[in-house]
């Protein structure tokens, strides 16, 4: 199993990463490069993949209508599951009360902390998140592995595709496909170095932090894991309902890439794959192109459940009590502010320290109390974004009649095995190679043949 399967590999390395970062925490932290190593490799290929992918879903789906309404559903979809999240979190808040009892002061917190974890920097306000959603150069959407610029992109190249008609451009989508073929064998190639990544981010993980903040935390990290487990439970429903599909299968057939993700604290590294197995699973491509890489963005349940959660947390600690309409004012906050996140260092403790001040009854500095367990809670966040994301394209998909709901049936109870772009190449290579051995094996037998049938000839006639 370590030699063929991905999952025991990567799972032996989750536990070979753990043991190396308890035993020697020095040597943990200086195998980090590895994992941060792969999620580069992997955020090379994301912008050019999306780009290719979205492409070829337009013009394929020959409706630019049809995007557009996908697109709309998507974000109807993502904003009642992110809302869901956050009044689930507050809720199960409010209940357990994770920080009651602490009795923390402020002033003995060092809010310079938070600083150095946020690097200085501030999330965008609305107006600032729209426009930095268009880009101002085509080279720099990609140099700068902006996805929802790359989107936009996508989206202009993809109309004008479909306008001109292949009649005038007849050689540029072969093009396009053909490159997101060549992308999909790279991230191949990329993915047999996941087991070396995770070893490298848990035996850092490990090494860094210790299991201290297992006991300091415990409450606060059952509150935020029961949470999301809640959660995806709900979901798991909503996925039932919509589509007739399981969450748990789905789960089972992407078990590779979701501990993948788990070990690496990262969901981009897992964005190709799931591409792949989402089409494979029976979804079209100008779905899966759209929704799974804006929900990147705008879909992140998994953090708003923590900002929920995180937010009650230090008020506790602090002795705060928000009352009802201030926890509704932290709603609207999250709402807006959790949809700019991505891809800004400690967006977290910023989105924290906006609700803080724009309430104005938490101290800034108690949000320096949540550093500690932060990248704890980077895999329940992990989980949760990346299989709320993957259930809104099965559901948007099946709003949209973009689903093929057979299909993926049979591919997720294991009946129809899915076959990706990579083992087509492989496939395709071991023909070609097994072709070329048969015919040098027959050209040697003639070979070897023709002396013999000389050599009968000359004793014919010398007879």
């Amino acid at each position: 199993m370590l030699r063929t399967s991905l999952f025991a590999q990567v799972a032996f390395a989750l536990v070979l990463g753990v043991l190396v970062g308890r035993i020697w925490p020095q040597f943990g932290t200086s195998v980090q490069p590895l994992g941060d190593g792969f999620v580069r490799l992997i955020k090379a290929m994301i912008a050019p993949l999306v780009f290719c992918v979205v492409v070829v879903g337009i013009t394929k789906a020959g409706d630019l209508k049809a995007f557009g309404r996908i697109g709309i559903k998507a974000l109807i979809w993502f904003e009642v599951a992110t809302t869901a999240a956050l009044l689930i979190g507050l809720l199960a808040g409010n209940l357990v009360a994770p920080g009651q009892g602490m009795n923390v002061d402020p002033a003995s917190l060092d809010s310079a902390a938070v600083d150095e974890k946020t690097g200085g920097g501030s999330l965008p306000s609305t107006s600032e998140f729209v426009l930095e959603s268009l880009p101002d150069s085509a080279v720099g959407a990609f140099a700068e592995n902006s996805l929802l610029q790359v989107l936009v992109l996508s989206c202009l190249v993809g109309a004008a595709l479909l306008h001109l008609g292949h009649t005038k451009v007849p050689a540029i989508l072969p093009v396009i496909e053909q490159g997101q073929s060549v992308i999909f064998t790279i991230v191949g190639y990329i993915m047999r170095l996941a087991p070396l990544a995770v070893f490298g981010a848990t035996a850092h993980l490990v090494g860094e932090y210790g299991l201290k903040a297992m006991s300091t935390y415990g409450k606060l990290i059952a509150v935020c894991y029961g949470v999301a487990l809640l959660f995806l439970l709900l979901l798991g429903l909503a996925l039932k309902a919509v589509t007739g599909l399981s969450l748990w299968r789905f789960v089972r057939y992407t078990r590779e890439e979701l501990l993948l993700a788990l070990g690496t604290g990262s969901s981009e590294t897992v964005m190709p794959r799931m591409m792949q197995k989402l089409r494979a699973a029976g979804c079209r491509d100008d779905a899966v192109g759209l929704v799974l890489p804006t929900g990147y963005s705008f879909n992140l349940d998994g953090a708003s459940i923590y900002l929920s959660i995180g937010t009650l947390f230090i008020a506790q600690a602090v002795g705060v009590d928000l009352s009802l309409g201030q926890q509704f004012t932290v709603v609207l906050i999250l709402m807006l502010t959790s949809k700019g996140m991505a891809g800004v260092p400690g967006s977290a403790f910023l989105a924290l320290s906006a609700t803080a001040s724009a309430l104005g009854v938490i101290p800034a500095a108690a949000v320096a109390l949540l550093l500690g367990v932060d990248r704890i809670m980077d895999s329940m966040r992990v989980a949760t974004n990346l299989l709320g994301n993957c259930v809104a394209v099965f559901a948007v998909s099946r709003w949209e009649g973009a689903l093929d709901v057979a299909k993926a049936k049979r591919v997720l109870s294991g009946e129809e095995q899915p076959v990706f772009e990579e083992e087509e190449e492989e496939e395709e290579e071991t023909k070609q190679r097994e072709q070329e051995q048969e015919q040098e094996a027959a050209e040697k037998r003639v070979a070897s043949a023709a002396p013999d049938v000389a050599g009968d000839g000359g004793s014919r006639r010398t007879s």
